[in-house]
């Protein structure tokens, strides 16, 4: 099965290279390529098995695969990273099947939170560049020291930018502030859609002012983003860079994911009614 493993490694990532193959994940790995006017120079992928069961006449490898992307933009060398879970189906020692595992979202989660205006602001002062160091030590790995969700995205933000120097507020009221202790936390500080709407309208907290366009973004900013278009926000992200278009490269978890490109149009989740949210953390309050 090793060996297996590594010849649908293989196999995948010749993909990235042959034009003439469908896949609906590197075509549009290809397109949000070349609208960017970069190129895929190289690609190299490393994979682990985590479960292997066998039903009748098939077995069902799931396993996750790290990705490393060597890009070239306007002669700027960078490397995209990426880690996917995936599941093959083989039938009778043959693949039939090679698709991603895509995480459960929890149910159960609110869609605001709300802020007293009579509450004490908390002053702070942004260090960017800690929050950046932050999200490139543990964009594929989970600080010991905090909650680890199947569905981690904006608990790793949340982490990024305490680390860069913002308090937490509110405990132990989880409808209220921004905070985690222990076994409990705040619903701002796990859940994408409350995250996005405390972003918009902390008077008390975290300090964040919308931006129209992502050129607009600093290192350290966060990207909020509604999938499907329906009001709900499903997904944040860190920037830690800019392209050669000024453009942001942006870390997250979930899918875990460095220096990847901000607009998300190479994921599966990407959907043409796509929104987004861009917010300008303010550096000193």
């Amino acid at each position: 099965m090793r060996k297996r493993l590594h010849d649908l490694l293989d196999e995948r990532i010749r993909h990235f290279f042959v034009s003439d193959v469908i896949d609906e994940e590197v075509e549009r790995k290809r397109k949000l390529l070349a609208k960017r006017n970069a190129k895929l120079v190289k690609c190299e992928g490393k994979g682990a098995i985590i479960e292997k069961k066998h039903i009748g006449l098939h077995t069902f490898v799931r396993y996750i695969v790290h990705f490393r992307f060597v890009i070239s933009q306007n002669g700027w060398l960078y490397v995209e990273e990426q880690q996917e879970v995936r599941e093959a189906t083989f039938e009778k020692n043959e693949l039939v099947d090679d698709r991603l595992v895509l995480p459960h979202v929890e149910a159960g989660q609110i869609e605001k939170t709300q802020e007293r205006d009579d509450d004490e602001r908390v002053r702070y002062t942004y260090d960017r560049l800690a929050a950046v160091r932050y999200a490139e030590i543990w964009w594929n790995d989970y600080n010991p020291a905090f909650q680890k969700f199947s569905v981690d995205c904006t608990n790793f933000i949340s982490q990024c930018l305490h680390a860069g120097g913002i308090p937490m507020m509110g405990y132990p009221n989880k409808t209220k502030g921004w905070w985690m202790r222990k076994n409990d936390w705040s619903y701002t500080w796990t859940v994408a859609n409350a995250f996005r709407w405390y972003l918009s309208g902390s008077k008390t907290g975290i300090q964040a002012v919308e931006k129209k366009s992502p050129e607009q973004l600093s290192p350290g900013d966060v990207i909020c983003y509604d999938f499907q278009g329906d009001g709900r926000f499903d997904h944040t992200t860190i920037v830690v860079a800019k392209d050669k278009q000024g453009m942001p490269l942006v870390n997250a978890h979930t899918s875990n994911s460095r220096m990847r490109y901000w607009s998300y149009e190479d994921s599966t989740a990407y959907t043409p009614n796509i929104q987004y949210k861009f917010f300008h953390i303010i550096d000193r309050i």
